[in-house]
């Protein structure tokens, strides 16, 4: 049957080929039929091109985000009351971003790419690690991240793997460059979506999960947006309530009782109880979630349940949240990927509050 993908409310705040280009592979992400897949894919061998220059992190533009200047991850929504709170934190956030680079000419994005930059400040920058600038310091690397064709190679995924190798070795660069340089031995948040939950899980597992002090500075991660297996660590484990510190927490959101086999069977924790049991949370538990447009908080607008891994939830009460429905593998999947974090954004952001709380509590 080809390729059919249908979705609404599209009103990201990029423009014309780069706003498509990102929805378009957002949308492949979820599972669309491989016949799609061509669009993005690069004409060539990773092994036949040179990779972009390697990332110099003494070198401020070649992060996405420092506490120590102005940028996208010190916005909060328009007319919300919120505050960027991140010159008293005394806890830092290191934020992977995900995936905002969708080009068919190499398998990696070069941190000169302007268009690029632009649009991860903007659209991902703004819109999810912002929802940390009340709890911590926000570093957030730039990164050679891999093209979203990566994801989708098949069996034979020498190319994507590469790639995605290349992203990691930066981004593990980056945060030996913040350890040595920045964190002063502060307490952690580790957080991503995407593609940089893909990376920052690798880094959770390398860094804390085998480094007990490391592991004892660690807040909480938020692994959100792609699946996380339940033995991917040897100590670490998931967040059972919203006070646990140490530990981990992962969502995926699907339109209720939808199916979304990529993403079945990971952990899954509830963004409005921070438990992984399978209670229905209501709407009215939602503190608030933030549009597209990144004017306003809306309260009540999304419920959540655990479901195999999943976070099931009924299509928002309100305009301005990406529902996604991709026709793939003869099945109907619907799919949040865009708005994880849109649609629970105050629950975050106290949550996160919270748990730096609990730390401080537990450590002095």
């Amino acid at each position: 049957m080809g390729c059919l993908l249908c979705f609404s409310e599209f009103d990201m705040v990029a423009s014309g080929r780069l706003r498509w280009g990102f929805l378009l592979g957002l949308l492949l992400l979820m599972g669309a039929l491989s016949s799609c897949l061509t669009l993005l894919k690069p004409g060539h061998s990773i092994r036949k091109e040179t990779p972009p220059p390697t990332p110099d992190y003494s070198n401020a533009a070649h992060w996405a985000a420092l506490p120590t200047r102005l940028d996208s991850a010190d916005t909060v929504p328009y007319s919300s009351g919120l505050r960027d709170q991140q010159q008293q934190a005394r806890v830092d956030v290191f934020f992977v971003h995900p995936t905002t680079y969708l080009s068919r000419k190499s398998w990696n994005a070069a941190l000169d790419d302007e268009s690029v930059n632009n649009f991860t400040d903007r659209a991902v920058i703004r819109k999810q690690a912002s929802v940390f600038n009340a709890a911590g310091r926000i570093y957030a690397p730039r990164y050679r991240q891999a093209t979203l064709y990566s994801f989708f190679e098949g069996k034979r995924r020498h190319n994507g793997e590469k790639a995605l190798d290349i992203a990691y070795s930066d981004v593990k660069a980056a945060f030996q460059y913040y350890l040595l340089h920045y964190n002063q031995n502060r307490p952690i948040i580790l957080a991503g979506h995407s593609q940089g939950t893909v990376l920052a899980t690798r880094l959770l597992r390398d860094f804390f999960d085998e480094d007990p002090a490391l592991r004892r500075r660690l807040v909480v991660a938020y692994l959100i947006g792609y699946k996380v297996p339940a033995d991917a660590y040897q100590v670490l484990k998931p967040c059972t309530d919203s006070t646990q510190t140490s530990c981990y927490v992962s969502w995926n959101s699907i339109n209720w009782r939808k199916p979304f086999p990529r993403f079945e069977g990971g952990v899954a924790v509830n963004p409005l109880t921070w438990t992984s049991d399978t209670t229905y949370a209501s709407a009215s538990l939602n503190l608030g979630s933030v549009p597209q447009s990144f004017d306003r908080i809306d309260r009540g607008v999304v419920d959540a349940k655990v479901h195999n891994g999943l976070v099931w939830l009924h299509d928002p009460e309100a305009n301005g949240y990406t529902r996604v429905r991709i026709f793939g593998h003869h099945r109907l999947h619907h799919s949040f990927h865009l708005v994880d974090y849109s649609l629970y954004y105050l629950n975050l952001r106290r949550n996160a509050q919270t748990r730096v709380q609990a730390w401080q509590l537990a450590n002095f």
